[in-house]
């Protein structure tokens, strides 16, 4: 789901790189245009797609489990190979690889548009999210390699504002076109932006390749991949058939084999995948703790979010969509500020505050019947959300990577992000008046649904304010 969200360590990836070719001041706007549209390609999908949801399950006769599906295939194989896709950059050229994620992505998105059925959907939105694997490494270290020391500074900026710009754009941009054209058409609108990348890209941004020339761990990322793939599938399966049920219970111990024995073979390896000596420091591994709380709680309470707003409280797309804009707006603004709390006060403070300002605002969702104004109902609890995770998100970012090398700065980002991202039908028959009591009855039941999911994500943010407060210090180690 978390494309709402720039991922934790984005901008660090690009600060831990040196510049391989500096670029002049017209080229180097080229090459920010380029990446800027290419992360904000997938941005705008992310953000698109969950308020898409709803229109899609009436569409394609999914069920909630499958919709679920189509936001986690996406991102457990973007999660699941971030880190090789930065590793292939790094092996056959930047540019090369990060303009394959491109066209990847665009055909994938094609892909989506055309899906007859959900589980045809499903496959695209994992196809999607290889593509994406490919292109946000790419893009950040083809930032990383234009700008000169002096440079990178504005050109994060730069990259930061307008990436946070399309994000907010996403979900009214895609509740419109929902509502006015088709959902289909929230994935078709990737393919003008993919070409235009390609074009830019191929005319103004050279290609470089890293200095290192380490073989690829495809072992690991094969492993990584089955194992979170399978870990996934029984999470999700569980909420239909029940940790009992003998499918789930063995998907779960073959995920628990998998990561097992991705983590053996990755203690043996010179140059593995993920070097697990990064959790020597206690202070990444803490601070990974914390992320996987936080964003579980996120994740689950946005996910139903847009289906309350749609099905229940009988929002349009446009304004399901607009809902959301002062979480992204408070995050846009806020997190360069709550960055420089780390060095005022460190990372322990915000990392107490946020979480609990953001369970705050989990609680707030509690009140909320059928019916009512938005600006009393859902504005307090989101405001108060992403007040919470702008406190939090950038004192976060700056604790994970200070807790590690700046030459494992890059591998620090893809766990951290490979972290945060594995966190109705009526009878027919019936009169007007039975349809009508049935309806209030459903929507009675998923407003109690959401009631209990809203109440676990302040859970689980307290739990994340708790883990700050006994464990994160002023400590780098």
């Amino acid at each position: 789901m978390w494309a709402i969200l720039r991922e934790p360590c984005d901008e660090n990836i690009i600060r831990s790189q040196s510049p391989e070719a500096q670029c002049s001041k017209p080229r180097g706007r080229w090459i920010l245009a380029a990446t800027i549209l290419a992360s904000g390609m997938a941005f705008i999908d992310g953000t698109v797609v969950n308020v898409a949801l709803p229109a899609l399950q009436t569409n394609l006769n999914a069920t909630a489990v499958d919709v679920q599906w189509v936001i986690e295939a996406y991102s457990l194989v973007l999660a699941a190979f971030l880190l090789v896709g930065g590793s292939l950059g790094d092996h056959y050229g930047r540019r090369r690889i990060f303009l394959i994620g491109v066209w990847a992505f665009a055909m994938a998105s094609a892909a989506c548009g055309c899906a007859g059925n959900i589980h045809q959907l499903i496959a695209a939105r994992a196809f999607q999210g290889l593509g994406a694997a490919l292109l946000v490494p790419g893009s950040l270290a083809i930032i990383s390699n234009s700008f000169s020391e002096q440079e990178r500074g504005r050109a994060i900026g730069t990259w930061s504002g307008l990436s946070a710009i399309t994000t907010g754009i996403g979900p009214v941009l895609g509740g419109w076109l929902i509502e006015h054209v088709s959902w289909r058409a929230v994935f078709f609108i990737n393919l003008p932006i993919a070409l235009l990348v390609i074009l830019i890209s191929r005319r103004h941004v050279a290609d470089s390749a890293g200095k290192e020339n380490r073989s690829i761990d495809w072992l690991g990322a094969i492993l990584a991949a089955f194992g979170l793939g399978a870990l996934v599938y029984g999470l999700i399966e569980s909420s239909r058939l029940g940790f009992r049920d003998r499918t789930v219970t063995g998907v779960l111990i073959l995920a628990a084999s998998l990561l097992f024995i991705f983590c053996f073979i990755e203690s043996r390896l010179s140059h593995p995948m993920l070097p697990l000596t990064l959790f020597r420091s206690r202070m990444f591994t803490e601070t990974n703790i914390l992320t996987f709380l936080l964003y579980a709680a996120l994740g689950g309470t946005l996910f139903f979010l847009p289906l309350n707003l749609i099905q229940v409280q009988h929002y349009s797309p446009t304004a399901a969509g607009a809902a959301l804009l002062p979480f992204i707006l408070i995050m846009s603004l806020l997190s360069r500020w709550s960055g420089g709390l780390v060095a005022r006060c460190g990372p322990r403070p915000p990392l107490i505050v946020g979480p609990l300002v953001a369970a705050l605002g989990y609680a707030l969702f509690l009140p909320p019947s059928i019916g009512g104004s938005y600006w009393t109902t859902f504005f307090p609890a989101i405001v108060a959300i992403g007040l919470g995770m702008a406190i939090s998100v950038a004192p976060l970012t700056t604790a994970v990577m200070n807790s590690v090398a700046q030459s494992r700065a890059g591998v620090a980002s893809g766990v951290n992000n490979a972290v945060a991202r594995t966190a109705i039908a009526l009878p027919e028959g019936l009169d007007p008046a039975a349809r009508q009591r049935i309806r209030a009855t459903v929507d009675e039941a998923f407003v109690e649904g959401f009631r209990s999911v809203a109440a676990i994500g302040a859970v689980l943010a307290g739990a994340s304010a708790l883990t700050a407060f006994i464990t994160v210090g002023h400590s780098r180690k």
